[in-house]
């Protein structure tokens, strides 16, 4: 597989965060060198404000570093990525802007390059957020793979932005091109989504939950989450973390419980962690809590943690993989005082039983039915 990034401006190495040498997924793709082919070809001026949203390891503002991109971006894996990618290719300290998704974007967008999100609502409500920056004058180009170009991305740039067209597939990629219309008026955004929790899921049953554009499942209780609050353990204080919080329905069923326990909510998502700390502060509940935007557990100091609640993801963003729930898996040991206790829940064919059993010795079922189990591991 080619480990160079070709681009008119030179080859670039990109790689992925946390770097590991094992991963052989690359940190681009042919959707990636679409779009910058593209801005070379048309002769795009890059003088002026130029912002890129999604881009998924930095790939993209490396290569236009030169022009000082702006970029937006919901995770934080993201960011680490493209520190990494800008001083590996000897690019200046401050030459690109980082942005998250819940930050104010630039007044005056005279680029805009968008990688085309896994969720259509966090395309819908960034593309609502920088909206009032485009002028008629703004070049706007999303990218994405075929697969990942729907109808419903059209709509999305044609409604809020203006006129769209998609370009001939290259390499299994397109592009979308969009003529802002500075008069359209696009309604406000739907997000954050609010809905109240249904019954039969222990504590939080009634409770409210609020969820940021692009949080998985934001518009309903995943069926995952719904059978771990079904079978939660029960705590005596200490400290409980809920890792990979998503909107933070776990560590919040954990603090309505036990008012002593200190929750750690912990996600690479900025959306996501702005979620759980929203759908806390809605219920209303006693006791403390933390909520942290980061890789993992990193930071955390070891053995602080008496019980890990997980719900690994199985995806980075098109790409199936186990390295995140491994990671996740290593952080939990890591973090556990002796004794603590990692609950995860998970579809029964990822075989995490397996995963448990290899690192801390242990895996025992607490709960199954035909499509997931809830497994514990305890540090020894």
């Amino acid at each position: 597989m080619d480990d160079r990034m070709k681009t008119p401006w030179g080859e670039l190495a990109p790689a992925r965060f946390p770097e590991d040498p094992r991963d052989r997924l690359r940190a681009w793709d042919a959707s990636d060198e679409y779009l910058l082919r593209h801005l070379a070809e048309e002769g795009v001026e890059l003088s002026g404000t130029v912002v890129v949203v999604g881009d998924r390891w930095g790939a993209l503002v490396t290569a236009l570093a030169a022009h000082r991109p702006t970029q937006i971006t919901d995770s934080y894996l993201t960011q680490e990525a493209t520190r990494a990618n800008l001083a590996r290719s000897g690019v200046e300290p401050g030459a690109v802007e980082l942005l998250t998704t819940r930050d104010t974007p630039p007044a005056r967008i005279d680029v805009l390059l968008v990688r085309v999100p896994k969720s259509l609502a966090l395309l819908e409500d960034q593309l609502l957020r920088l909206a009032p920056s485009v002028h008629a004058g703004t070049v706007v180009v999303g990218t994405g793979m075929v697969k990942e170009i729907h109808t419903s991305t059209l709509k999305l740039f044609e409604r809020i932005l203006g006129p769209t067209r998609t370009s001939l597939a290259e390499k299994k990629a397109r592009l979308i091109l969009t003529t802002p219309a500075p008069s359209a008026k696009p309604a406000g955004s739907p997000w954050p989504y609010s809905y109240t929790l249904p019954d039969g899921i222990g504590v939080v049953s009634g409770r409210t939950v609020v969820n940021h554009a692009g949080v998985f499942c934001a518009d309903r209780l995943d069926v995952g989450t719904r059978f771990l609050l079904q079978h939660l353990p029960e705590t005596k204080g200490g400290r409980v973390v809920d890792l990979g919080c998503g909107n933070g329905v776990v560590g919040t069923a954990v603090a309505l419980a036990d008012p002593e326990a200190e929750v750690l909510f912990v996600d690479e998502s900025f959306p996501a962690v702005a979620s759980a700390e929203a759908t806390y502060r809605a219920n209303g509940v006693p006791g403390h809590a933390e909520f942290r935007v980061g890789d993992g557990l990193a930071g955390v100091p070891a053995g602080s943690a008496d019980l890990v609640l997980n719900n690994p993801p199985f995806h980075s963003h098109q790409s199936t993989t186990d390295a995140t729930a491994w990671r996740m898996f290593t952080d939990a040991k890591r973090a556990l005082r002796p004794g603590g206790e990692l609950w995860v829940i998970g579809n029964r064919h990822l075989g995490y039983h397996l995963k448990l059993k290899r690192l801390f010795g242990n895996s025992r079922l607490m709960a199954s039915d035909p499509k997931f189990v809830v497994l514990k591991a305890v540090k020894r």
